[in-house]
């Protein structure tokens, strides 16, 4: 099993995921087919390092919800990155892989640290 490592320290969320997507994907490598997940796992060092636009950090809310009724939760980017930047770092990333069954497969080969 093939381990890439990449370092976030001083980079945008946003271009920072697409590159850790890109890896994930396997786009990089010679024998890339859409339908197979590589043998690869990627490692994200440095993610409390990671840069962010003030204005984003209010601006961006992020939701989830149980099912019950009155149980939608907000919270804004600023938030995520105080209690969880992992969790952060995950979502992101889901939401630039393709909306396809093997995107869970993918995300477990995500670590960050």
């Amino acid at each position: 099993m093939k381990e890439i490592t990449i370092d976030v320290k001083g980079k945008v969320l946003g271009r920072a995921a697409v590159e850790i997507a890109s890896a994930l994907i396997g786009k990089s490598q010679a024998d890339y087919a859409p339908n197979i997940i590589p043998d690869v796992t990627v490692k994200v060092v440095n993610a409390k390092d990671i840069k962010i636009d003030p204005k984003k950090s209010i601006a961006n809310k992020y939701y989830t919800h149980s099912g019950y009724l009155g149980s939608l939760k907000e919270r804004s980017l600023g938030e995520m990155l105080e209690r969880d930047r992992e969790k952060l770092i995950k979502i992101v990333v889901s939401g630039m892989l393709p909306k396809n069954k093997l995107r869970s497969q993918r995300l477990k080969r995500l670590k960050v640290s």
